[in-house]
């Protein structure tokens, strides 16, 4: 019955622990989908060859675990 619900009553943790799970594989993983795809372009695509592509996928994915890591006063 609508008469019964009550709104903020209901335990959201595993629904917040779920959303927070997901961001952060869609964070890691987008970062690892571009370290990857700068990779193959500058490997395959330029004259610029593996080692180069190597080196340029390496400062990306450095690069991003700087700034996508955890601060400590994020949480909320």
């Amino acid at each position: 019955m609508p008469s019964e619900y009550h709104h903020g009553d209901m335990d959201i943790s595993e629904q917040a622990a779920t959303y927070g799970g997901f961001m952060v594989v869609t964070k890691w993983g987008s970062l690892a989908i571009a370290a990857l795809l700068v990779l193959l372009v500058l490997w395959f695509c330029t004259p610029a060859g593996f080692l180069a592509g190597l080196g340029a996928s390496l400062a990306l994915t450095v690069i991003g675990i700087v700034v996508l890591r955890e601060k400590p006063d994020a949480a909320h």
